[in-house]
């Protein structure tokens, strides 16, 4: 037994020399090949090491190139971001590379980018090897703040558009956005292979509208991968180089951040001096705290981990920050004891359609409490400010940027999470000027703004209400002007331009009352133009209104949820549609239910949901008349006590359904 054992223990070592001396020669042939430190160990756990790592150091200033793809929705940007990856050999090229950095269940669900994601390419163009930093951001009007820090750290866009849709609003827009930001623009004419396509027709809209001559735009089609790779080669040509130095102090933009619950907030920052890596004291020009570096990378389009970010790169920053707070968008992170000046910072996102939240079960507040504050680390535009409710508890009054924002953010809650909500009907911040002394004094202000209508002073304390109005932006075919233009008329628009961009496309300008559109002008439009028309639209200040606080009163009971602030002129309208749509909504119960709309002690609508009636004189066959009277008296009794005590329920899916309109 003594003498197996004794064999086996040799053949071990044997084995293990073996082994480890294969592993030693192959080190030194590579050493001969490559430096030292191109020889990394792969770790267990972590940021993806599927690819070598790569030395950044083999990419000064002149050999990098950052852009954005910018476009309006389903114009190709995802799809062309897809071909771009794997050109560059980044991803394998195969059938099922679609949305690829779409990496939210709702983005692939809706089809639709809703965070700018980020991925590092490396493209050899006559023999010089270039690093790509590729940005795909939202195209939606709601996530227009994500396009706008997403071009802060680029130098140039690709401008896409849809061969057979042509210029739409979000395209004028976002052209702007990098218009004001005096980056590179090179128009991409995507779709090139659909039947009905038109890139003639695109390319003298592009030159109408935004003077960019036709020569200059690329055609493509990113689904067959046709003259994808010429974009590659002008992003090289067109787009300009950062124009930094790594012997400059380091000087960090912080323009995203994403949040692990392992590691703590990973932000993604783009170097304009110096250089980092890890171990390396920094300090956040907002909180002033020091951090220590953990861990930096680029990502490819997963997290790979390198040794050092140098000036001109994009990448992301572990340096174990924890709280939401420390994580600011537009941040300046530098050396510690060695200050530099601050980036101007981004523009503050600011909501425009405000929802209260609250859980379905009062037992669930905390872990909704904890959802909320990990979740707005991945979205930092929403605002968020506690409430309550007599009828559905504790909550919160958040802010989003739009309608859409607030149905993906609560579906993110619902799948990342597992948390269940209500979200009461959307409302817009209106501004007060006061007149009352007490309501100044208690305020500390003259002017306050109003996010919860139930808040909404009374006339007798105002000097005067103010709402606020939007530049809307609406490109459609000529065909459908006719019915387009009693819509905006109805909505309280006020017209301002109206230009052709070709013989049968025309741009249309309103300024519109932001509480007109929220919540279903978009449908409404898109019905009326069988869905070819688009709308953007972008903040345009405020402006005096009649303004009126109406109640709706069930039984005689107000729904503070269902508050609404509405103009005067159209009070009835909007009291009416809302009173029937929640007789539809609302079950029938034992007892009759009034439904009232009431601007003040007024009322101005009714309706009334209708009693399931038992028939209480089906036992009688007949007999004396007074005993059927004495059944009947004593089911009418029963039925006052019932609306007494009656508790009605309304769907938790109701408060923003019933603020949608009839037709127009």
């Amino acid at each position: 037994m003594l003498a197996l054992v004794n064999r086996a223990v040799s053949l071990c070592v044997r084995l293990q020399t073996i082994h480890n001396a294969a592993i030693f020669s192959y080190v030194i042939a590579g050493m001969e090949k490559y430096p030292a430190y191109h020889f990394t160990f792969p770790r267990r756990y972590g940021s993806e090491t599927g690819k070598g790592e790569v030395d950044m150091s083999m990419f000064p200033a002149e050999n990098i190139r950052n852009f954005s793809i910018i476009a309006h929705v389903d114009h190709g940007k995802s799809t062309l971001a897809d071909r771009l990856l794997e050109i560059t050999g980044t991803i394998a090229k195969t059938e099922q590379n679609k949305q690829v950095l779409d990496k939210l269940q709702v983005e692939r669900e809706r089809g639709i980018t809703v965070k700018a994601q980020t991925a590092s390419l490396i493209y050899n163009y006559e023999g010089t090897n270039y690093l790509l930093n590729l940005i795909d951001t939202p195209g939606h009007v709601d996530f227009n703040y994500e396009v706008s820090r997403s071009l802060s750290a680029c130098q140039g866009v690709l401008l896409v558009v849809d061969a057979n849709e042509g210029i739409q609003a979000q395209t004028v827009a976002n052209f702007f956005l990098a218009f004001e930001a005096q980056l590179s623009i090179i128009p991409v004419i995507n779709k090139i292979d659909l039947k009905n396509a038109d890139p003639d027709r695109v390319e003298n809209q592009i030159q109408t509208v935004f003077d960019i001559p036709k020569d200059e735009c690329i055609r493509i089609s990113a689904k067959l991968g046709t003259n994808v790779e010429k974009i590659l080669q002008e992003v090289i040509e067109r787009i300009p180089p950062p124009q930094v130095s790594t012997h400059d102090p380091l000087r960090a933009l912080v323009f995203d951040s994403t949040f692990d619950q392992y590691r703590g907030v990973i932000t993604n920052i783009a170097l304009f001096g110096g250089e980092i890596y890890k171990g390396l004291k920094i300090t956040s020009a907002y909180t002033k705290k020091i951090y220590e570096v953990n861990e930096v990378g680029i990502l490819r389009p997963g997290e790979q981990p390198i040794r050092k970010l140098y000036a001109g790169q994009v990448g992301y920053l572990i340096a174990g920050m924890k709280e939401v707070t420390e994580a600011q968008i537009g941040d300046t992170l530098y050396l510690h004891n060695q200050p530099v000046e601050p980036f101007p910072g981004f523009r503050a996102a600011k909501p425009m359609v405000f929802a209260g939240m609250y859980p379905t079960d009062q037992s669930e507040y905390n872990n909704l409490k904890s959802a909320l504050e990990k979740l707005r680390l991945n979205d930092s535009s929403v605002s968020l400010h506690r409430d309550s409710s007599l009828a559905l508890g504790a909550g919160w009054r958040l802010g989003f940027l739009g309608l859409l924002h607030m149905e993906v953010f609560n579906q993110r809650l619902e799948q990342e999470y597992n948390a269940s909500v209500i979200l009461t009907s959307p409302t817009v911040p209106y501004k007060v000027i006061l007149s009352s002394q007490k309501l100044i004094k208690e305020h500390r202000a003259q002017e306050i703004t109003i996010i919860n209508p139930a808040e909404f002073p009374d006339k007798s304390d105002v000097k005067e209400y103010l709402e606020p109005i939007v530049l809307g932006t609406i490109v459609t075919p000529d065909v459908y002007i006719g019915k387009i233009i009693p819509l905006c008329q109805n909505r309280r628009a006020a017209q301002k331009d109206l230009v052709y961009i070709d013989d049968h496309r025309v741009m249309m300008q309103y300024i519109f009352p932001l509480n007109e559109i929220i919540v279903d002008f978009y449908d409404a439009l898109k019905s009326i133009s069988s869905g070819y028309a688009s709308f953007d639209y972008e903040d345009a200040g405020y402006q005096t209104a009649d303004l009126v606080k109406m109640d709706i009163l069930l039984n005689g009971n107000p729904v503070e949820e269902l508050i609404t602030i509405v103009h005067r002129d159209k009070a009835y309208t909007i009291a009416k549609s809302m009173c029937e749509r929640l007789k539809d909504v609302i079950p029938r119960q034992l007892f009759v239910i009034a439904i009232q709309a009431s601007i003040g002690s007024k009322i101005i609508c009714r309706e009334t949901l209708k009693a399931y009636k038992k028939d209480v004189l089906a036992k009688c066959y007949g007999g004396d008349i007074t005993r059927k009277m004495k059944l009947l008296k004593r089911q009418a009794e029963g039925k006052k006590k019932l609306r007494k005590i009656g508790n009605i329920e309304v769907p938790k899916d109701a408060f923003i359904s019933v603020l949608k309109r009839q037709p127009d």
